[in-house]
């Protein structure tokens, strides 16, 4: 379908002007397309991994290779949502070209930055959704939502509050409001 502004009126839900591409921690969650539970089952509050888990794990896990200006901090597959921490960070040593290198954004991704947070999932959910899909045998199938939620960490208060919640998230999934078997009392 061809871009139309007077149909497709998609609002970012990033921070306005804000530079994602800065150092800095984010705190990411990444939905699975219609909250599907693609990625495994919590039994006794233990995350137990399915294939499409593991691809996911694996696929996270192998973001620092591609961005190496990239630490990844605490992270947890749920059966249907994804959270992680991704630290940027400014190259200690240089990689590549040594001169000033334009930053574009890439076609069809506008305001992506190359080596942005926008920019890291984007290459994650496609790496894992291509693996997936190759699995499943399902060429181009929907693995994830079309975006994903984002929170800017700030101190090192709130770093230690959001590893922890990661670390619980699984003990906490009887009570998570994306478990689809949660039904309010």
């Amino acid at each position: 379908m061809t871009y139309n502004p007077d149909i497709h009126h998609r609002r970012s839900i990033r921070l306005r002007d804000y530079d994602y591409s800065s150092a800095g921690a984010y705190f990411v969650t990444i939905h699975a397309g219609n909250r599907e539970g693609l990625f495994g089952s919590v039994t006794d509050g233990d995350m137990r991994l399915n294939n499409f888990g593991v691809v996911v794990d694996e696929c996270w896990r192998a973001i620092p290779t591609h961005f190496p200006s990239v630490e990844l901090d605490e992270f947890v597959t749920m059966p249907n949502h994804f959270h992680g921490i991704i630290i940027l960070d400014v190259p200690s040593k240089p990689v590549g070209a040594q001169h000033a290198a334009p930053q574009f954004t890439t076609p069809g991704h506008a305001n992506v930055m190359s080596g942005s947070l926008g920019a890291i999932v984007r290459s994650f959910k496609s790496a894992a959704s291509k693996r997936i899909n190759e699995i499943r045998n399902d060429p181009g199938g929907p693995v994830w939502q079309r975006n994903y939620y984002e929170r800017i960490i700030r101190n090192d208060h709130e770093l230690e509050r959001i590893r922890e919640y990661i670390v619980n998230n699984p003990l906490q999934w009887d009570d998570d409001s994306d478990n689809p078997m949660n039904t309010p009392s």
